[in-house]
């Protein structure tokens, strides 16, 4: 029975409005004019403080990213993975990402630059635009009182010097160091390290007393002086090879003073040093050691280390082995890893397997560009792709890459001001014929790259006294 209360009030709006009744009645549309009615979804973004990247190209929405600001939160490490084939990107991604960090007012950036351009680095440019004097390491150079970088620096901890001299010898051996070689390491180093006292110790020193063992070194383990030395001959042949061989000059002598480690960006420029030798891993243990000790230091700042050809690291379980130690040391204090492969093959099958997937996991970043279907499949498998973002990876055009951060897969076009252009295109050599040009057009070309790139380091210098961390860049 219905409340008399109800059936009161109903009777007395009836008679003050009329019965009134509503009915919806049927609509007959197309689906094109019907999709507004049923809005468009998008993943969620990072949020809104960080480095603007480009934007999601399914939304719409402006897409930024800072592993310092997802850290804790989004993102377990900082640590980040590129992929992607030549000419679809990642340089240009790299450079920009660079320039728009160094806004922020608490960043330092150290890239190990292994393309070649015009005779220099492809980061030479960014440097001289911003004041900065690459670190070329060039063994002919280094002859002529180039840059020398000492691996038993002081500033390295003893333990360290020892570790990254097995890692040398490992690396340019091919295969670890057995119990003998190592003693014979060992007490050199030793005896070194506690008898030059006036002066920062240098290669030369450790393979002298390789030659010529003190014989305290055989009296301590009972075995004849003679016995040490044969021990230690092959270790002295591959260290001879840093101090007279093919990487003379460059690690044989103290470290050359003057080398800025307080500036904003720092490149060290390894385009000089052949890609495919036994001299590029060898050249990034050495650098990795050299800045984990006189770099990295707790005074609140970030920090990113980018590597180009990164695949020389990853691919050498001795050198990768270093580097884990430095991404596990690194995350406590604000460093930030990032490692450019072009393919994922190159170092998933290669001898370092354990010691890739291991890098690969701390990466909690990975953006991958065109890739050929194949090797998409197979980056998708080692990486954990949803299927969708791997079956687009051959067709995304260049520019656009697959963004995984932790999960969270969106597909992302990478955008460039006018003013950053210039400073980041690397293939000028390929899409430029300066024959076609006319002497007047072509310094008249000159001229507005210069002044492009001057106002935008301009516009970055004044950006650094009014930036703060929570500043969107």
């Amino acid at each position: 029975m219905r409340d008399p209360l109800t059936v009161l009030t109903e009777a007395f709006t009836s008679f003050l409005f009329g019965k009134v009744e509503t009915t919806r009645l049927p609509v007959r549309t197309s689906t094109g004019q019907a999709q507004a009615v049923y809005l468009p979804t998008a993943a969620p973004g990072l949020g809104d403080s960080g480095v603007i990247i480009g934007r999601e190209v399914y939304s719409g929405k402006g897409y930024i990213y800072d592993p310092f600001q997802l850290y804790g939160q989004q993102l377990p490490a900082p640590h980040w993975l590129v992929l992607g084939e030549s000419g679809n990107g990642k340089s240009a991604l790299e450079k920009t990402y660079v320039l728009r960090q160094l806004r922020f007012r608490d960043r330092q950036v150290v890239v190990l630059d292994a393309q070649g351009e015009d005779g220099v680095g492809e980061w030479n440019l960014i440097a001289e635009e911003l004041g900065i004097t690459p670190i070329r390491l060039d063994p002919t150079a280094a002859l002529d009182m180039g840059i020398r970088l000492n691996p038993l620096d002081p500033a390295i901890t003893t333990t360290g010097q020892l570790a990254l001299l097995r890692t040398i010898i490992e690396v340019a051996m091919g295969h670890g160091l057995d119990e003998r070689s190592g003693f014979a390491l060992k007490v050199a180093h030793a005896y070194v390290n506690e008898t030059i006292v006036d002066r920062q110790p240098v290669l030369m020193d450790i393979v002298e007393q390789l030659r010529h063992p003190e014989p305290e070194s055989a009296e301590a383990m009972n075995v004849a002086i003679d016995d040490v030395r044969a021990w230690g001959l092959d270790v002295a042949l591959v260290l001879d090879r840093l101090v007279d061989g093919d990487l003379r000059g460059m690690f044989d002598g103290p470290t050359t003073v003057g080398i800025d480690l307080d500036a904003p960006l720092i490149v060290f420029d390894l385009s000089h040093i052949d890609r495919n030798s036994i001299a590029m891993p060898i050249l990034m243990a050495i650098v990795g050691v050299w800045l984990e000790h006189t770099w990295i230091r707790p005074d609140r700042k970030k920090r990113i280390f980018l590597v180009e050809e990164a695949w020389h690291i990853i691919n050498s379980p001795f050198v990768a082995q270093l580097f884990q130690r430095l991404l596990k040391f690194g995350r406590r204090l604000g460093l930030s890893f990032v490692a450019v492969v072009h393919h994922l093959s190159d170092v998933v099958d290669g001898a370092a397997a354990k010691e890739a997937a291991a890098i690969l996991k701390m990466a909690s970043t990975r953006t991958i560009y065109a890739q050929k279907a194949d090797e998409a499949r197979a980056t998708g498998r080692v990486l954990g792709l949803p299927r969708w973002a791997v079956e687009i990876i051959p067709s995304l055009t260049p520019g656009i890459a697959v963004w995984d951060v932790n999960g969270n897969v969106q597909v992302v076009k990478h955008l460039i001001t006018e003013t950053e252009r210039p400073l980041v295109f690397t293939d000028r050599a390929m899409t430029e014929s300066s024959a076609d040009m006319s002497d007047d057009a072509l310094r008249a070309a000159e001229l507005e790259a210069e002044e492009r790139a001057a106002a935008f380091v301009e516009q970055h210098l004044s950006d650094l006294d009014d930036s703060s961390e929570s500043t969107v860049a």
